[in-house]
């Protein structure tokens, strides 16, 4: 059939319309097949693409814990938080950087085109504008709404006590580490653990906080530290280092005063000092060090008291032994000699070594240890004493950062000349220990033979309130026998005794308390080897008593200025007798009941 000249343009328009109607259901399909990929099939793929533009991710910073000590019967504290603002930046939400930064100038301060600079950054997400600012300045800031621009609280470290105590205590960090002292060693105790806060923003950053999405982990607060510190004590301590400092010239000095029973450290100081609460504006990094732990130096004659202590508990000599001084002895080829004297001193006792500091009495104890002279019987037994019953050459384990674990000569004979090596070592050169160590052995000595590891904090409470007292941890019995106790307090007892009749009459205490101790005189190491003839550090180990006793005192002074006589006995001994004064007058020092 043959389609008619009319009929043929209808035919056109159907097919036309069918054509688009076609068309426009395959665009449906198409579009329709999209969306079912991306809402169905690619829902969680283009959902966490939505999300990261609008999630943000806030830490919660932990309270940090705080720091308190003894004062009588009180607890004062020593170091306790504020809250201030950091002030922060997005510079992908801000709008107007120029508007931003002359508002924020505003308030606290400083350059504008600075800030601006910083708000302007291409590479970061986050921008810290200023560190430290008030919870005024941080309202008023907020108060513009200026999108990308926010202030977050943070914990500050603050010291009610001033620059007590702060080598001790150490500082936190403006990135909020603990740095020196306790705050190092305890970092992880004190810095609790940070909360986590993921939120849905808006577009100005907002956390939106109706959204399904937020996720909030609560902070948890540090530990609350209480100290064995004494602050009265410690607070006379630095003014009499600071006194003696002043005085002598000296590089610095150094103290502790230590419970004979316990380790538990009163006091623990050194001069010169800082204030923790401005450490950046501190030059000289050393100040931040607490020299008590972390200063190791050749001793000097303080250590022949431990020497005299190991001699007598090996029964290689007793209390009443004697000698004949030769006024020298050659050992490897070299001379050991008293600083006073090189001539025959004849007959001498375990009790005028300790009195007239006899360097070559100390070397006759080494010498007894091997049966009479020095070989490896007698190096490898004041190794042993020095090491494994007086802790020395490792570190005490202090609740300090940095704290140096000194240096103690192996026995072994390398052909380095370690006969004369150890004979040094018996009078405290050739060999290095802190203050701590010192003193921690000394009480060791005195209390009958128990090595107590010396500690500061005295409990520890948890953000649960649960609070954990400190038990005196025994790290080693038997360092020496009672009886060798005993006879070590009653010699340094008439040490005291005969350096008052010398005329040190500010070494007399009474006879109510039980007082005694060992000057030292170090030589200053020459950097081409051997020994300075002039300069020298002042050190001094002793104690203080009733019946027994009950604080043990170390002392460094470090290259005092003296006019004469020795080093120990006039820039340190005063400074022991000055202490020792102060807790008989001032601490409850308990009388002898006799």
């Amino acid at each position: 059939m043959q389609q008619t000249p009319d009929t043929a343009p209808v035919v056109s328009v159907i097919q036309r319309a069918r054509t688009w109607f076609g068309l426009l259901v395959v665009i449906f399909a198409i579009f329709t097949i999209r969306a079912f990929y991306l809402q169905v099939i690619r829902y969680d793929y283009y959902k966490k693409a939505a999300l990261s533009d609008q999630l943000r991710e806030y830490a919660i910073t932990a309270p940090r814990g705080t720091i308190t000590a003894h004062e009588g019967s009180a607890l004062v504290p020593l170091v306790l938080n504020q809250k201030l603002y950091t002030l922060y930046a997005d510079p992908t939400l801000v709008k107007n950087t120029s508007e931003a930064a002359y508002k924020v100038a505003g308030v606290i301060g400083g350059d504008a085109a600075s800030l601006n600079k910083k708000i302007s950054a291409t590479h970061t997400r986050y921008v810290i504008l200023a560190k430290r600012i008030s919870a005024e300045q941080s309202q008023k800031i907020l108060s513009y709404k200026l999108p990308g621009i926010g202030t977050q609280e943070q914990d500050y470290r603050t010291y009610p006590q001033g620059s007590l105590a702060s080598q001790l205590l150490g500082f936190v960090s403006d990135d909020g580490a603990g740095v020196y002292g306790l705050e190092q060693a305890l970092n992880s105790r004190l810095k609790g653990k940070d909360g986590q806060l993921k939120a849905v923003t808006d577009v100005h950053g907002i956390p939106l906080a109706a959204s399904t999405d937020n996720i909030s982990t609560p902070p948890k607060p540090g530990d609350n530290l209480t100290l064995t510190i004494d602050l009265g004590m410690q607070a006379q301590l630095e003014n009499i280092l600071k006194t003696a400092q002043e005085k002598n010239k000296s590089k610095d000095v150094s103290a502790v005063i230590m419970d004979v029973h316990t380790g538990a450290v009163k006091a623990m100081a050194n001069y010169p000092t800082f204030d923790p609460a401005s450490y950046q504006k501190v030059e000289d990094p050393g100040l931040f060090q607490n020299d008590v732990v972390t200063q190791a130096i050749e001793t000097g004659s303080i250590m022949k008291v431990l020497t005299t202590a190991t001699g007598l508990n090996t029964g290689a000599i007793n209390a009443g032994s004697s000698f004949y001084d030769p006024g020298k002895w050659q050992i490897d080829g070299a001379t050991i000699s008293d600083v006073a004297e090189d001539h025959s001193t004849g007959q001498q006792t375990v009790e005028s070594t300790l009195n007239l500091s006899l360097n070559t009495g100390a070397t006759w104890i080494l010498m007894q240890l091997g049966g009479g002279q020095i070989n490896q019987k007698a190096r490898e037994t004041l190794h042993d004493y020095f090491v494994n019953h007086f802790q020395l050459g490792q570190p005490t384990g202090i609740e300090q950062g940095y704290e140096s674990a000194g240096t103690i000569h192996g026995p072994k004979d390398t052909g380095s000349a370690i006969n004369l090596t150890y004979a040094n070592m018996s009078f405290g050169q050739a060999m290095t220990a802190t203050a701590l160590q010192m003193d921690a052995a000394f009480s060791s000595v005195l209390n009958g033979g128990t090595y107590y590891r010396p500690y500061l904090v005295e409990s520890v409470t948890s953000a649960d309130g649960k609070v954990t007292p400190t038990q005196p941890k025994v790290v080693k019995d038997n360092v020496v026998s009672g009886k060798v106790s005993s006879d070590i307090v009653a010699l340094l007892e008439r040490v005291n005794q005969e350096h008052i009749a010398e005329g040190f009459s500010y070494l007399n205490f009474g006879s109510n308390y039980k007082v005694g101790g060992k000057t030292g005189s170090a030589q200053l190491a020459l950097p081409g080897g051997g020994y300075s003839t002039t300069d020298f550090n002042a050190t001094y180990i002793g104690f203080v008593g009733g019946d027994t006793p009950q604080y043990a005192i170390a002392v460094y002074n470090m290259q005092p200025h003296i006019s004469y006589g020795f080093a120990g006995a006039q820039a340190a001994q005063p400074i022991f007798a000055d202490l020792a004064h102060m807790l008989i007058n001032d601490f409850g020092v308990t009388p002898k009941s006799h």
